[in-house]
């Protein structure tokens, strides 16, 4: 039977939290805490301002909710420095096996929220799986790369094992109707397969659908003119023959595939959000009424907002979800272009303070956990800004660590605490191998 042991360091280890604090990486640490208070603070506007006489009394406590999940989180980050990192790695395939059986038990006896059947009712614990599932996928997948002797992704079965492991979750999470998470799921693929070694023209090749099916939904020709200049780029970076023809033949019929979806598959209504997104002019009272109130609220905040507690969309009531899915929208209408710009500096400096501990670290397993992480973040920060200031659909994808929810919060913060960790403990890590 195969069996994972929890390790705690104990003080007389050569590096424990307390004796070696100065190499703690304070600096991720301090953009976490910031962006935590930004996020309590645009939740007290959207709950508990002016606006709670519109709010039901359940909604109204989401702030004190999150307070508290944010205590939940601070012990979490703390008790994790005093866990082996070996652990983490030992214990990756018994953490993916279990995450699987929960989504599992989910799908059969899950609680359905906002037409997702992605909650677990364990007594009074409210529990997400597939957050929990990221975690577990990112330390099977790291797990898989790193025992391979060959760790280029150009190997073939490598490569596809890869996938499988991410696509597993990435379906049960579909089945559950969350296709926002799914996404998530998926964006690790290019990721993980590129920095274990995928060449670059392959990589290209793998994200390449994902770029031309955006601009087809915009107008077909831009989404010819993304498949030849994507082929072209392909061409130059790998040069072979079989894939810039698989890459041309893939963009030409996703660009034929996405407009015979939108005019000959789709139902009504499933157009219309397409329609709206594209033209929210189009159903300003039905499809297109989440955009528009999103960009009006951003827009209305000027240069430096509106004042705290004093957003009219907000406050009124307007916006949608605006203490999760649009709460940069909030943000953005009562501190403005500044306040808004703030946050996307603090997003854009956490992604380039994990990608530099990743960078910095001598262990392939360490490495690619913690860019995994930071592509998991990132893919969130993307989309729901994204979605708020009408670049791409309206996804409902949380904004992490600032988006109530403190399911989110405390998973988002035991992935930064496990990256905390393998930063900390990056000198001795070499002896895991």
């Amino acid at each position: 039977m195969y069996t994972i042991t929890l390790k705690i360091l104990n003080p007389r280890q050569r590096t424990t939290p307390m004796s070696n604090i100065g190499e703690y990486n304070w600096p991720l640490t301090t953009l976490w805490v910031g962006l935590v208070t930004i996020g309590l603070v645009a939740i007290y506007s959207a709950t508990q301002g002016p606006v709670a006489e519109f709010l039901p009394a359940y909604i109204q406590v989401n702030f004190y909710k999150q307070l508290i999940s944010f205590g939940i989180a601070l012990m979490l980050i703390v008790g994790l420095q005093y866990v082996s990192p070996r652990t983490f790695r030992e214990g990756s395939y018994v953490f993916y096996v279990v995450g699987l059986l929960l989504m599992v038990l989910t799908l059969i006896f899950g609680r359905e929220v906002n037409g997702a059947t992605s909650w677990l009712v364990l007594g009074p614990l409210n529990l997400q799986t597939s957050e929990l599932m990221k975690i577990a996928t990112v330390l099977a997948v790291a797990n898989y790369l790193t025992s391979q002797r060959n760790l280029s992704a150009e190997n073939l079965k490598t490569a596809l094992t890869t996938v499988l492991i991410i696509l597993v979750p990435t379906v049960l999470v579909f089945m559950q109707n969350d296709s926002g998470t799914a996404i998530i799921f998926l964006a690790l693929i290019p990721v993980v397969l590129f920095w274990s070694g995928l060449p670059y023209g392959i990589s290209l090749f793998i994200i390449s659908p994902a770029i031309i099916g955006y601009l087809s939904i915009i107008a077909w020709y831009w989404g010819l003119a993304a498949a030849v200049f994507l082929t072209l780029l392909v061409f130059i970076l790998q040069r072979r023959t079989w894939l810039t023809f698989t890459s041309f033949a893939t963009g030409i019929l996703l660009v034929i595939g996405v407009q015979v979806a939108l005019f000959q598959v789709l139902q009504p209504h499933q157009r219309a959000r397409i329609e709206a997104f594209t033209n929210p002019s189009f159903d300003p009272q039905g499809a297109g009424w989440n955009i528009i109130q999103a960009k009006t609220a951003i827009g209305s905040g000027g240069l430096y907002g509106k004042g705290y507690l004093e957003g009219t969309q907000t406050q009124l009531r307007f916006l949608p979800e605006q203490w999760t899915d649009f709460i940069f929208c909030v943000i953005g209408e009562e501190f403005g272009f500044a306040g808004a710009g703030f946050v996307v500096l603090l997003l854009t400096g956490f992604t380039i303070v994990l990608l530099r501990s990743a960078a910095n670290h001598k262990h392939p397993f360490a490495q690619l956990v913690i860019v995994s992480v930071a592509a998991i973040y990132f893919t969130h920060f993307f989309i729901n800004i994204g979605s708020a200031t009408a670049l791409i659909p309206v996804i409902g994808v949380p904004l992490p660590f600032i988006s109530y929810g403190g399911s989110a919060l405390i998973t988002n913060t035991l992935m930064l605490g496990i990256c905390l960790n393998l930063d900390f403990h990056k000198r001795q890590f070499s002896i895991y191998r």
